[in-house]
This record gives C-alpha cells, sequence and structure tokens, in this order.
C-alpha cells in the first residue's frame, strides 16, 4: 500500500490539507481573540448610551428595516454609525473571515467524509483509513480540532460580542447582498450559547454537545473514531514510557482528543456506562485534570458533573484513597528527583562514557520527573478548580496536602530538569554528529595495534625478550583484519563481530600465558578499549533523542507556566545567573509548538510561518516578561542611586583646601552609589550570559532584550509621571500650570540624568533610547488626542507609536483625555480671551478683572524644559486639530444662522446695495451702519466665540514656533541654517516654475515638500497666520458678514496710550489682538479677493465716518469707531506681512496720518 501521507495519495493529502487548515485556524482565532475592540463588549454606561443604538445582537434579523430605520431618522445616528463602519471594517473582516474558515472547515471534512464513502478516493473506505497509523490519526485529529475551535471561540470570544460583531459586519459589508454567501449558516453555527467564561458563571444547559452539534457530523464516523481511541494507542506513546505507572501520561495526548470527540457522541458520556468506565481505567486511573490543546486546561470532576455515565466512571478516581496515594506518591517523588537531576547536574559528572553506559538510567530519571511535574503542575493549578464549588476545594486541598505541595519547589524541578534534558539532548545531538568518524578512528586505532602485535611475534621487533611465534603472528594479523573488515553501516552484524573479537583477544591473553609481559597486556587490553568503543558509539541512536523529545512535551503549561513567573523573578533577582538555566526551561516550552506545526509541515502549508510567527511570538513575549525583572531591579537602584547623588553626594569643586578634603571624600554615601551601580552590572550580565538562543522561529538576542526591557520600564515610569504630574484642578484659583510644569522638568531632569549615568554600566546608547521613547510616548498621546477630531480613529495596533514589546501604558481619566490634552486644556482656560487680555509687545496675559500677570512667555520655556522638543511640537499638532475643529464648527454656524436665515438675509443683501459703489462715501453713515449692526445683533455672539478661540490658539502657536525656534538656534544652529536654506533654495525653485514650466517641480509621488514642512514646524520655521487649516467653497456676501461683525465689535474697545486696544467694560468682555488673529486666520481660508473686499469696505466704514464727523462737528475728533477701525488695518498688516500700500489704497494717507497723531 502507498504510504498515507504520499504526495501521489489524494485521500492522505485531502485529509492532511483539512487538519493542517484546522490547527492555522485555531491559531488565528486565538491571535484575534486579543483584538476584540473592547466597543463590541459595551461594558461602561458612557459606551452603551453612545453606540447602544447602533450595535446590536441577532435580535436584529427580527426586524432589520426597523431597525434601520430608527438610524435613517436620526441624523446624528447616521453620522456616528458611518464614522463606526470606517474605523472598524478592517478588523471585523478579518474576525469575519476566520469565523467563515470554521464553518468552512467543518463543511470540507464532511465533504472529504462523503468522497469517502462514496468511493472517490480509489480502494480507500472509512475502515481502511481507520487501519492505517496515519489516516486514524489525522481522521481522529480532524474532528477533534473542529471541536477545540468551537471551545476557543466560546472561551475567547463571548457569545454576545461573536453576535454584535457578525451584525455590525452583515450591515456594513457587501457580503450580503452575494449570493454565495454562507453568512446565515455562519450565524447559525455561531449564535450566542450562553456559556461565560467569567469566574462563578452558570454552565448553559447540554453545553457544550448542543453547540457541538448545530452542524451535523457522519454518526458512523463519530463511533468509528470514539471506538478506535479507546482501543488503538494512535501514537504509539505507550513504547516512550514502559512503565505502568506512567500509562496514563503516555495517553495524554489522545485523551485529549477523545475528551473533545466525546462531546459529539454524549449518549456515551450520559449512559454508556460500561464503556465510561473502560474510558476512565484507561485514560483516567490517577488523573482528572489535562490539557486539550496548547495548555488550555480542563478539570473533568467539573466537565463531566451533568453526564451520569462519565461521572459514575470517574468516582474511583476521586475516591479519597486514591487522591491520597496518587498525591503523596508525586509528592515524594519531588524531593527525591531533585538530589538525583542535581547529582547528574554537577560538573563533569555527565561524561561520555557515563553517558553512553547509563542511557536507560539517565531516561528513566528524565521520565520521572516529567511525569511527576506534569501530574503536580495540572492538578494544583489554581485556575482549574472552581472556588465556588466545595467538593472542587477540598479535592484541591487534599492534593496540596497530601502532595506537601511547594510552587518554589516543583519550579526548582522543572528548571534542573530542563537544563539536565537539555545537557542531554546537547550532548548526544553531538554524539550523533561524531558518530561515524569515532567509530572509524577507533576501528583504525584497534587495526593497528593488532598488526604491531603480529610483528612483535614476528622476532624481528626488539621488544623485550619475546620469541618469535609465527601462530599467534599470523592469529594478530588475521584479527588486525577482522578489525578493518567492520562494516559500519551494518551495525547488527558489526556489533555481533566485535563482541566475538574482545571474547577472542580475552582467551588469547589466558590460553598462551601473555599475563606475563605487561606491554602485550596492555595492547590487548587497549585494543580491547577500542572495541568497546565501537560498540558503545555504534548503539547511539536517534532513538533516544525521539523519545527525550517524547518525554519533555510541555505543552500541558503554555498557559499554567505564567503562575510560576513570580517564582521566576524572584529567583533572577536574588540570582541573576539563573537566567542561564531559565533559558533551558524557555527551551523546553519551545517544544509545545511541535503540536500545532507538526501537520501544517506535513502539509508544506504555506500557514507554517504564521502560525510559527504567532506561537513563537507568544513565547517570546512570555521571555520578555519574565526578564523584565531585571530592569525593573536595576531603574530600583538607579532611583537610589540618583537619590544619593542629588541629596548626599557634593559635587567636588576644581580646586580645593586640603583640610576640606574629608568633607567632601564622603566614603559612605560613594560607597552606597558603587554597591548600587555594581548591582545594576551584576543584572546586565545575568541577561547576557543567555547567548543568542533561538525560540520557535525568532532569534532572541539577549542585548536586544535587555534594551528593550530598559526601554519598556522607561516608558512605564515616564508615562506614569507625566499622567501623575499633568493633572490639573479647573478650580483652582491661581492655576498649578506653572508649579506642575516645574516639578514635571525636575523628575524628568531626574530620568534624564539617571540614564546618562547608568548607560556606560549597560553599554547601551542612553540619549538615542530617552529621545526616542519619551518622543514616542508624548506622539502617541497626541496621536490618541487627536483621534477626538478625526471621524476614521487610529486605533492602538494601527498606531505607528504603539509597540507589542513595548507598550505605551493607557491611563483612564474620567473624561478620556490623555497628559497632553489636558495640559492644552488648562493653557487654553488661562488664556481665555474672555477673561485674560493678551499684551503683545510684551507676550504676557494679564486678567481683565485684577489686571495680574496671569501667564507669559516663560510658559513655553517650562513646557520645553519638562516635555522638551516633542511635548512642545505635540502641544501644536493638537492645536492645529482643534483649530481645524472650531473653523468647521464655524461654517456650520455661518450656513445655519446667515446664509440660511431669511431674515438676516434680507437685512444684508440691502446694506450691501447700500454700499456700492465701494469706492464711493455711504450717506448717513452712522444710522446705516448702526441699523444693520442692530438687526444683526442675534448673530454675533456665537461668531465672536468661533473667531476669539481660533485667534487665541493661533497666538499660542505663535509663541510655540517662537520658542521652537529659539531653542533650535541655540541647541542646533547648524540645523537651523540648514533647514532655512534649504527653504529658500525650495521657495525658489517653485517660484521659476511656475514662471517657467520647463523647469523643475517636485513630483506628485515626492514627500520631499511634506518632510521639510514637518522638520520646520519642529524647528518653529513657520508663520501659522499663514497656514490653510480647512477646504472651503465660495461663499456669497462672506466680506460683508465679517465686515459687519468686525463693526458691531469696535464700540467694546477702545484705544489706551501705554496699552493699545483694550476692552472698555469688563462686563462685555472681549480681547483685542485673538479678535485680530481670527479674523485674519478666518479670510486666510478663502480666496485673496474676500480679503480685498473686505478691507476696501473698512476703507469706506473709516472714509465715511470721518466725512460725517468732519461735517457735524465745529472741531473735529476723530470718532472712536475709525480710530479702531484704522488700528484694525495696522494690525492686520502687521500680522499677515502684507505691504502698507494695500490698505493706503482704500484710505487716504491723510486719515492715516492724523490717526498717528493720536497714537
Amino acid at each position: 500500500m502507498v504510504d498515507f501521507l504520499a504526495d501521489n495519495n489524494l485521500c492522505g493529502q485531502a485529509i492532511l490539507r483539512v487538519v493542517s487548515r484546522g490547527n492555522a485556524i485555531i491559531a488565528e482565532l486565538l491571535r484575534l481573540s486579543e483584538f476584540i475592540p473592547s466597543v463590541f463588549r459595551l461594558r461602561d454606561k458612557a459606551e452603551q448610551q453612545k453606540y447602544g443604538d447602533i450595535i446590536c445582537d441577532f435580535s436584529y434579523f427580527k426586524g432589520p428595516d426597523d431597525y434601520e430605520g430608527k438610524l435613517d431618522s436620526k441624523s446624528e445616528l447616521q453620522d456616528l454609525d458611518e464614522e463606526f463602519r470606517e474605523n472598524h471594517i478592517e478588523i471585523l473582516t478579518r474576525f469575519y473571515l476566520a469565523f467563515e474558515s470554521v464553518h468552512k472547515y467543518v463543511f470540507d471534512l464532511s465533504r472529504f467524509l462523503e468522497d469517502l464513502n462514496e468511493g472517490v478516493y480509489i480502494q480507500q473506505t472509512l475502515e481502511t483509513v481507520l487501519l492505517n497509523e496515519d489516516g486514524k490519526q489525522l481522521l481522529c485529529e480532524a474532528l477533534y480540532l473542529y471541536g477545540v475551535m468551537l471551545l476557543v471561540i466560546d472561551h475567547k470570544i463571548e457569545g454576545e460580542v461573536r453576535e454584535r460583531m457578525l451584525v455590525s459586519y452583515y450591515r456594513y459589508s457587501a457580503a450580503r447582498s452575494s449570493s454565495d454567501s454562507n453568512l446565515d449558516d455562519i450565524c447559525k453555527l455561531l449564535r450566542s450559547t450562553g456559556y461565560s467564561s467569567q469566574p462563578g458563571s452558570k454552565r448553559p444547559p447540554n453545553y457544550p454537545e448542543s453547540y457541538f452539534q448545530r452542524v451535523p457530523i457522519n454518526k458512523t464516523f463519530i463511533s468509528m473514531v470514539v471506538g478506535r481511541l479507546r482501543s488503538d494507542d494512535i501514537y504509539n506513546q505507550v513504547s516512550a514510557y514502559p512503565l505502568p505507572e506512567h500509562r496514563s501520561t503516555a495517553l495524554g495526548t489522545q485523551a485529549a482528543l477523545l475528551y473533545v470527540i466525546l462531546y459529539f457522541e454524549p449518549s456515551t458520556l450520559h449512559t454508556q456506562q460500561a464503556k465510561m468506565r473502560e474510558i476512565v481505567d484507561k485514560y483516567f486511573p490517577d488523573n482528572w485534570v489535562i490539557s486539550i490543546y496548547m495548555g488550555i486546561t480542563v478539570n473533568l470532576i467539573e466537565a463531566w458533573e451533568p453526564y451520569k455515565a462519565a461521572k459514575m466512571a470517574l468516582h474511583y478516581t476521586l475516591e479519597q484513597s486514591n487522591i491520597k496515594e496518587q498525591a503523596g506518591r508525586y509528592g515524594t517523588n519531588v524531593d527525591c528527583l531533585r538530589q538525583q537531576v542535581q547529582q547528574f547536574l554537577k560538573e563533569g559528572f555527565l561524561r561520555e562514557e557515563y553517558v553512553l553506559d547509563h542511557i536507560p538510567k539517565l531516561l528513566n530519571c528524565l521520565r520521572d520527573c516529567n511525569v511527576t511535574i506534569r501530574w503536580l503542575m495540572l492538578h494544583t493549578a489554581d485556575f482549574v478548580y472552581d472556588p465556588n464549588n466545595k467538593r472542587l476545594r477540598q479535592i484541591k486541598d487534599q492534593v496540596l496536602n497530601d502532595s506537601k505541595y511547594s510552587p518554589k519547589t516543583l519550579f526548582q524541578l522543572l528548571l534542573d530538569s530542563a537544563q539536565f534534558e537539555f545537557v542531554l539532548k546537547e550532548m548526544f545531538k553531538q554524539m550523533l554528529s561524531e558518530k561515524q568518524v569515532k567509530w572509524e578512528s577507533y576501528q583504525k586505532e584497534g587495526s593497528e595495534r593488532m598488526t604491531e602485535l603480529a610483528e612483535v611475534f614476528s622476532g624481528v621487533k626488539p621488544l623485550t625478550r619475546v620469541e618469535k611465534n609465527e601462530n599467534l603472528q599470523a592469529w594478530f594479523r588475521e584479527i588486525s583484519k577482522q578489525i578493518s573488515s567492520l562494516n559500519y553501516d551494518d551495525s547488527t552484524a558489526a556489533g555481533r563481530k566485535t563482541v566475538q573479537l574482545i571474547q577472542a583477544l580475552e582467551e588469547v591473553q589466558e590460553f598462551h600465558q601473555l599475563e606475563t609481559n605487561l606491554q602485550i597486556c596492555q595492547f590487548l587490553a587497549d585494543t580491547r578499549r577500542f572495541l568497546h568503543q565501537m560498540i558503545r558509539t555504534i548503539n547511539i541512536k536517534e532513538e533516544v533523542l525521539i523519545t527525550m523529545q517524547i518525554i519533555g512535551d510541555l505543552s500541558y503549561a503554555w498557559q499554567l507556566i505564567d503562575s510560576y513567573t513570580s517564582i521566576m523573578q524572584e529567583g533572577i533577582r536574588a540570582s541573576p545567573s539563573m537566567v542561564t538555566k531559565l533559558k533551558a526551561t524557555f527551551l523546553k516550552l519551545a517544544s509545545a509548538l511541535d503540536l500545532p506545526l507538526m501537520r501544517i509541515n506535513q502539509a508544506n502549508s504555506p500557514d507554517l510561518l504564521s502560525v510559527s510567527q504567532y506561537y513563537s511570538g507568544e513565547l517570546v513575549a512570555y521571555v520578555r516578561k519574565v526578564l523584565q525583572i531585571i530592569p525593573e531591579s536595576m531603574f530600583r537602584s538607579l532611583a537610589k542611586i540618583i537619590k544619593l547623588q542629588t541629596h548626599n553626594v557634593m559635587e567636588v569643586p576644581t580646586r580645593l583646601d586640603k583640610d576640606k578634603l574629608k568633607d567632601y571624600a564622603q566614603l559612605d554615601a560613594r560607597y552606597e552609589v558603587a554597591k548600587f551601580t555594581h548591582a545594576i552590572s551584576i543584572f546586565t550580565e545575568g541577561i547576557l550570559m543567555m547567548k543568542t538562543t533561538l525560540v520557535g522561529i525568532i532569534k532572541v538576542d539577549p542585548k536586544q532584550l535587555l534594551e528593550d526591557g530598559i526601554r519598556k520600564e522607561l516608558v512605564r515610569k515616564v508615562a506614569l509621571a507625566l499622567h501623575k504630574g499633568l493633572s490639573f484642578n479647573p478650580k483652582a484659583k491661581t492655576s498649578e500650570l506653572m508649579p506642575k510644569l516645574k516639578e514635571m522638568a525636575a523628575t524628568m531632569d531626574g530620568f534624564y540624568r539617571s540614564f546618562e549615568y547608568i548607560q556606560d554600566y549597560v553599554s547601551i546608547y542612553g540619549l538615542k533610547i530617552w529621545q526616542e521613547e519619551v518622543s514616542r510616548i508624548i506622539n502617541y498621546n497626541v496621536e490618541q488626542e487627536c483621534n477626538n477630531f478625526l471621524r476614521t480613529k487610529i486605533l492602538d495596533w494601527q498606531s505607528m507609536y504603539q509597540s507589542t514589546h513595548i507598550p505605551i501604558p493607557k491611563f483612564q481619566q474620567a473624561d478620556g483625555s490623555t497628559f497632553i490634552g489636558r495640559l492644552c486644556g488648562e493653557i487654553l482656560r488661562i488664556t481665555d480671551p474672555k477673561m485674560t487680555c493678551y499684551i503683545e509687545q510684551i507676550n504676557t496675559w494679564y486678567d481683565m478683572k485684577t489686571h495680574q500677570e496671569v501667564t507669559n512667555k516663560q510658559l513655553f520655556s517650562e513646557i520645553q524644559n519638562s516635555l522638551g522638543t516633542f511635548g512642545l511640537n505635540g502641544l501644536d499638532r493638537l492645536l492645529c486639530f482643534m483649530i481645524v475643529k472650531e473653523l468647521q464648527i464655524f461654517l456650520n454656524m455661518l450656513h445655519r444662522s446667515v446664509l440660511r436665515d431669511r431674515a438676516v438675509m434680507d437685512t444684508i443683501k440691502p446694506f450691501q446695495n447700500q454700499l456700492t459703489p465701494i469706492e464711493g462715501i455711504v450717506a448717513n453713515s452712522s444710522k446705516v451702519y448702526s441699523a444693520t449692526v442692530a438687526k444683526t445683533q442675534k448673530i454675533w455672539p456665537y461668531y465672536l466665540d468661533s473667531i476669539l478661540k481660533v485667534g487665541q490658539m493661533q497666538i499660542l502657536r505663535q509663541q510655540i514656533a517662537n520658542e521652537l525656534s529659539y531653542s533650535c538656534k541655540f541647541d542646533s544652529k547648524h540645523l537651523a541654517a540648514a533647514l532655512e536654506n534649504l527653504n529658500q533654495a525650495l521657495l525658489a525653485d517653485v517660484e521659476a516654475h511656475y514662471q517657467d514650466p520647463t523647469l523643475p517641480y517636485p513630483k506628485d509621488n515626492n514627500t520631499l515638500l511634506y518632510e521639510i514642512t514637518s522638520y520646520m514646524e519642529a524647528a518653529g520655521i513657520h508663520n501659522p497666520l499663514s497656514k490653510i487649516y480647512i477646504t472651503t467653497r465660495r461663499l456669497p456676501y462672506f466680506p460683508v458678514v465679517n465686515f459687519l461683525f468686525l463693526i458691531s465689535q469696535l464700540p467694546k474697545v477702545q484705544y489706551v496710550k501705554n496699552q493699545g486696544m483694550v476692552c472698555k467694560k469688563n462686563t462685555d468682555p472681549i480681547d483685542w489682538p485673538p479678535l485680530v488673529v481670527g479674523l485674519v486666520t478666518l479670510l486666510k481660508q478663502f480666496h485673496s479677493r474676500y480679503t480685498e473686499h473686505f478691507l476696501a469696505l473698512i476703507g469706506q466704514f473709516v472714509r465715511s465716518t470721518v466725512e460725517q464727523s468732519t461735517t457735524s462737528q465745529k472741531i473735529p475728533e476723530m470718532p472712536a469707531d475709525a480710530v479702531a477701525a484704522l488700528m484694525f488695518l495696522e494690525n492686520y498688516v502687521h500680522y499677515t506681512k502684507l505691504p502698507r500700500k494695500v490698505v493706503e489704497a482704500h484710505v487716504p494717507s491723510f486719515i492715516f496720518d492724523e490717526f498717528r497723531t493720536i497714537l
């Protein structure tokens, strides 16, 4: 019969592909379970209120039209729904494809069974496949993996969450319209079972058998698979465990298969007492906690509680005397085995000869260790016993007491046995690789000795007093030939012949009285030794390594091992060199990857890389978690060093009086610093002893591990400090901003100095790490804060700043804000244009009521000191987003309250007619202007709010740019100069291109302009007032509306000689600079002709007002409104850097001259 797994065996290849895909699907489900968007859980009230109307479970299918109609009736719900779709469709599609693959898997399995029954595969039937060793393994695994998939889905992705995700996918995707979509079947298979993995939750009735029967599977197939599993040792594991007490461990993998598959045939569990008794006697006579797949553990006492036959069958296993016997036996084994293994691990004990002579003894020791560790780890694990179940608590307590369980001792045994196993494996691998070379060298040596002896008896060789003996000479020559003729490839015959040769050499020594000559005896003894070595060497078989691989399996501890993390970390803290022993344990754990990868590998599936990457990644993440104690301990020592350096150790001056030398010596304090520094270097040494190791398919470099660990700890500490340090009380009478920033700067300086100090002892680039990580923390928080202004959010797994190895922690704040958002909010609060007055000449904000200084440009220097350039830059980016949002709100308000309001438009249209021609003078101007302003009074408060907010944020951006520019020129003048020159050169090229289009211009795919912009913003070489924030359409009457707004605000302000334009009444507060800057920014978003029109209207207003005042007054005095309007024009020119002639085109120069005399 053709090999079942051969490439040309269609039947074998078909089922192998199914099983291979099954393993890959489980890995994908486990991977995705870590990325469930929390919003689908609807845990807190805020989420329920916000998303409750757009996230629905399967109740949606009862009336989808009503549901969609409810959404369509509210525009805000439609917006939210659309935003939700954009943000989640990618991850929903990934989940849906995983769910679909489960359904496709069971469909393909059923089709394979149908094909098998219908004779599609020639000469193959279900019976013949089950008789084949590989065939029965694959058929059992195929059904078992389907069961595992269903259990994993229910355990990792709650039923309600699955339903909500499937409904959301159904609503958002195009799949529902395609005819070949099997979404209905997937929904039927994966609808909620009512099961919850939360501790203390009740198990639903008929669970999981009703869940397993949602897609019917051939009953004959199930019963034949169960029959095979009951009777056969399908994996031939018993040969690796010859002792009868190890039987249940040998059949552990098969027991897991049987446990899952029995749920497809629940009648056996309920009523077939004889069958269940047979199963328990064979698989569970001494154990009741099993691992079903990659560390997913099950307690049979709880799992089989609802099934009468199963529960009765398990009764004898759970008798008190049996539990006591098993727990006691394994408990006493621990100490004996530890002593035995430690003896083997002593330096120089495991020599090659010893190992070759004692293979069975060493393997027995390894078996005992692994069986003991397995039983105790599984049966003492906390999470397999429900604390609310009294019986389970009693059994657990009995196991703990009878086995005298100590997690530390058990872990020590695991550590030692892993090390022992690792050493043995390495020795065997080396011996196998050198096997032939050594055997041939021993053969040559033995043959040469015999030839030499033959020559001794020829009488020619001058050896002391040996008579010539032709018989012995011929005999030794023959023996030499016989040794040379031994064939390495035919090991059995060579072994038998070698034994005969050894006997012959012993006999010749006795019969010919050769003992009297010591040299001849020595030659014979050496030859016998070489022949012995040949026998030993030829007995080195790969089977030993395979057996070690089987008995060293640790896949059951894939999740359990986490409960020993604290013990590992304590051990490392006490003795960092323990890392080398842990390496062996991690490699032992890596062998668990063989289980899911074996079939994928056999099938040559492309999934091999992604699955092995997932499991290897999980394991490496665990290794990182364990070894994170090293950076944590280093930082603890570091904190003490910094404390000593800042408070105790005095700086030694460059010149020092002799009598003060003793005071500055401070030997005790310096000794403490040296002690902690030494501790840090010891930790570093500990992790570097691990050497580069391949964990699964991921290469782990200890130096990189250490650096990542240090980065992770730094990120944790800095992020926490920023979160705690930058929280403000908005009700505080005097702002906490400056004191908190000073405190923050001191904290950050402490971190910075400690990092600078540690770098040489740990051999890392301290400054590089510091800058990279602090910038990452700040940029990530800015990104999260900016998400509030984005429709398509950047989720954690999409963020370029977030990392799985070095995660930036997220802190829960009641308002959901980050430290950068709180800082920005506090700055905006204290510089509120309705509360403060900004004096531009000295860059200072004063309180309008008390006239006390609120803050000044020093604020931005403090932010630079505490958060660095990244902090200021991040703040700048956040303000940009806020300005965009504010301008969008403003435009919506303009459309709603002005352009679509008939009453307002009926006022503005005739007003515009009265103002034409714009070059002329408005007759009876004060009446015309004041009447129109009065009619439109209700819209200006909203208008003013938006303009002031935009202006305030623009002024802050200017201040940030000034601070960045100053620090860049001061700290890195070459960068500043290079950027300015490059900018000017680029602008010159762009201008040249527009004058002569044949000259070059950056192509669309060239990112140069985009990249240099971010550099220049970071260096403060930009003008926020010239930035375009939003794209706009043409708006009718826009200049007139803005002009009306301006003249409505002019009466509120007055000119004061030493302060400029200030607010007249505190009851109607307004700040002039934000008003001007806000209008400048607003007009900048539109075509320049609007600005032209706007300035022309102001010019007309000034001319008309001055004209009216000269006719009505005997000694004319310039009206206050005209002064304010001219002041606006002056400021407008100043902020926009426009040439003066732009303004002078609309206002005669004599008016400007008169205005200057007032100033």
